[in-house]
């Protein structure tokens, strides 16, 4: 800023004269003269000393503060009440999104290209039976249907011990970002997801989450450069929320992954990816490990992840996190934005690269991932909707039921409604999920079925998930 020759109050005081001092003390106990035609009085009022202009001040600045304190008393009781309203408000809004979403507006494509609303003036469906109901409403599926590339090529996942020094954030960045790559996932060729991948092989290997590419039947992964390619799906695990794709190209950058195993809590975290697409692709973020083996639910699955404050936001998924040696130590996939109550910031999450390992390896082997207990049906909740159009019970839909299971061995039928496993309620994918979390292939679970007004048992056998056609 430019300098002003202005002197301060301060100053003033300070370099007054000893004689001008001299004459303010003089003057502060001596009576004014004043002009013979003033007044008709000639008596003048006594002198001021100079302590009563400082108690007259300090009555001043006294009510001040108390017309201020009481301003601030009432400004925080009519904040307090907005508040207070406002809360209200929410509640009432969330009450009414919930009962919303527990009555979603079901949509039909027409030959045209249109859709009609599932309900008419009459019957309040157009659906002849809830198994008509049930196959609209499920109509769209998850299913990856991108060009399969060629299993059992003989190539793993390398985790290495890190060594040397640690680098600087701008090292980390030039050594890991030419791997990191952007993935456009394109679903019925209108539609696409964005999300991040990480290059982990010179020949064309990249990690992603299968999030990314769910329901997708076309993906294009673009490089830094601009340089980009057509992906083919090696395989994809939902339960670990691990994807391996591989496009066709030479001497590709590549990250080095490091060994999760020997992260502890306040190591340093980066993480790398795209952020709300492509516009900010290529951003770092830090932070530090904030814990370990986290266990997270997702999709019905409980993951056991790394918990990070680095920043994530949608488009990172799929990125890699990296220690403060450049290597890969986890894959990003969720975070926590908000509660009922609160806002939440800095609560991410990572796959660990320990299990990235071990997915990937049999994805690139299998195109699966072997030992995964399944009952082997395609299934959604029953929504209140259904209940009420169709007398229904809650509990879970079965919309498919897979050839290769126990299930279609024993009997389980397509419009089947499950409404508990092992004697327990269940009204969701996750909640049978968590049920049989701890069993192995093999085991033997109890479904309670209701079918045309009737409820009965049935047992299965949990298959591995590979076996499934």
């Amino acid at each position: 800023m430019p300098e002003h020759n202005t002197r301060r109050p301060a100053d003033w005081y300070s370099s007054t004269s000893t004689e001008s001092a001299a004459w303010y003390q003089e003057s502060s106990h001596v009576v004014i003269p004043q002009p013979a035609d003033a007044g008709c009085s000639t008596h003048q009022p006594p002198p001021r000393s100079a302590g009563f202009e400082g108690h007259k001040a300090k009555k001043r600045r006294r009510t001040k503060i108390i017309s201020l304190s009481v301003c601030a008393l009432l400004l925080c009781a009519a904040l307090a009440v907005a508040l207070w309203q406002i809360t209200v408000q929410i509640k009432s809004l969330s009450a009414q999104a919930a009962e919303s979403a527990s009555s979603p507006v079901i949509v039909i494509p027409n030959g045209d290209g249109s859709a009609d609303s599932q309900e008419d003036s009459d019957s309040g469906s157009v659906y002849g039976d809830y198994q008509e109901y049930f196959e609209a409403y499920y109509s769209s599926s998850s299913d990856i249907t991108i060009q399969a590339a060629e299993t059992g090529t003989g190539v793993t996942l390398t985790l290495a011990e890190a060594q040397g020094e640690e680098l600087s954030l701008q090292d980390i960045y030039d050594l890991v970002s030419p791997a990191v790559v952007g993935i456009t996932a394109h679903i019925e060729g209108y539609e696409y997801s964005y999300g991040t991948g990480v290059v982990f092989t010179s020949d064309g290997y990249i990690i992603t989450n299968t999030h990314v590419l769910e329901g997708c039947d076309e993906a294009v992964v673009k490089f830094s450069d601009g340089t980009e390619y057509d992906a083919y799906l090696v395989g994809a695990d939902e339960a670990s929320d691990i994807a391996v794709l591989y496009i066709q190209g030479e001497d590709l950058p590549c990250a080095a992954f490091g060994d999760s195993d020997a992260l502890r809590v306040g190591d340093q975290a980066i993480a790398i990816g795209n952020p709300l697409g492509e516009t900010y692709s290529g951003t770092m973020t830090n932070g530090i490990i904030s814990a370990i083996n986290r266990n997270i639910t997702y999709n019905g699955h409980t993951m056991t992840l790394l918990q990070t404050n680095a920043a994530l936001n949608e488009g990172n998924s799929g990125g890699p996190l990296i220690n403060a040696y450049g290597q890969v130590v986890g894959i990003t996939n969720m975070k926590i934005m908000s509660t009922y109550y609160a806002t939440v910031e800095g609560i991410g999450f990572a796959i660990p690269s320990s299990v990235v390992k071990e997915v990937a390896d049999q994805l690139i082997e299998y195109g699966v991932v072997l030992g995964e207990p399944t009952i082997g049906i395609v299934a959604g909740s029953v929504s209140a909707e259904a209940m009420a159009l169709y007398g229904l019970p809650e509990g879970v839909y079965v919309s498919e039921v897979s050839e290769g299971s126990d299930a279609l061995e024993k009997g389980l039928q397509v419009g089947d409604v499950i409404t508990a496993v092992n004697g327990q309620a269940v009204t969701s994918v996750a909640d049978v999920n968590l049920i049989k979390e701890g069993c192995e292939v093999g085991d033997t679970i109890t479904l309670t079925v209701y079918r045309d007004g009737e409820t009965f048992d049935l047992e299965i056998a949990l298959v591995d998930k590979s076996q499934i056609e």
